[in-house]
């Protein structure tokens, strides 16, 4: 039976403004145990004015698990959302972030494949993606990291087109995170089933939950989105997701994807509630 653990990914704190130590530390206050930290290269003025939670990978690697260690948080995982088709950009940028994660305890770097340029075909897109994932690969196989592709972009707004890029690379450390939001919002198949036809790659998801306000005037028009409401207050079948899941035999997190910091609060006591004894509790 499938076990999880939950995490919180610090999009949460993004509307409020905060920083990224004070994110990590209303998080453990709200009692989650484990956080999904988004990571850029380079300097951010709204960060480094401690009113955004990004967190620069041009600092010393240890600071961020120096930081959680300080609150009794752990790093469940990082966000290095890359550009796939931009090796340019993106090789350079999961191989931090798999270094990063490393560095801090972490077993997962998520992504997707982001934007598709229009001068770009199919054809060169999908080389490009490959370029890229060859090169992370041999950072995440030696880093023992799992680089997890989710839903969120106009190749994987299916499962089949998701499967196409995590088979891009035959390795064990190419897997799934599934966006659980970003599925049911692309509407262009019934994301149980797709959730059903990736399964045995699920490694990672992301716990996000759509409105019925956001479900009536996106559904179907967009592939993904940045945050959701609440857990259990949305459009998600959260015993269906779970049921789908429960044969697989290993321990998954759950990175809840909310926007404000009081749906943060109220996912972690409706998914501790929901999962019961899947739930591992450290």
């Amino acid at each position: 039976m499938a076990k999880f653990r939950i995490s919180l990914n610090m999009e949460y704190c993004r509307s409020a403004d905060k920083s990224f130590r004070e994110g990590v530390k209303i998080a453990a206050e709200l009692g989650y145990k484990y956080i999904e930290p988004m990571v850029h290269t380079g300097w951010g003025l709204l960060s480094e004015v401690d009113y955004f939670h990004s967190f620069s990978m041009e600092e010393d690697t240890l600071l961020m698990k120096e930081i959680c260690d300080s609150h009794g948080i752990k790093v469940s995982s990082i966000s290095g959302h890359s550009p796939l088709m931009k090796p340019e950009a993106a090789v350079s940028r999961l191989t931090r972030s798999i270094i990063l994660a490393d560095a801090c305890g972490a077993r997962f770097v998520n992504s997707d494949e982001m934007i598709k340029d229009d001068w770009m075909d199919d054809k060169m897109a999908f080389e490009a993606m490959n370029y890229t994932l060859t090169k992370a690969e041999m950072v995440a196989r030696r880093h023992k990291v799992y680089l997890c592709i989710e839903p969120h972009g106009i190749y994987t707004k299916t499962a089949e087109g998701l499967m196409q890029i995590v088979n891009l690379v035959k390795s064990p450390w190419i897997q799934v995170n599934w966006d659980t939001g970003n599925s049911y919002l692309a509407g262009v198949e019934d994301p149980y089933d797709g959730l059903m036809h990736v399964r045995d790659s699920v490694y990672h998801i992301h716990a996000k939950d759509i409105s019925m306000e956001q479900s009536e005037m996106e559904r179907g028009s967009v592939t993904g989105t940045p945050v959701g409401c609440a857990c259990g207050e949305g459009m998600v079948n959260w015993d269906k997701v779970f049921e789908i899941l429960e044969p697989i035999d290993r321990e998954i997190f759950l990175s809840v994807e909310c926007g404000k910091i009081d749906e943060a609060e109220r996912s972690i006591k409706f998914l501790e509630k929901v999962l019961g004894n899947r739930l591992i509790k450290d």
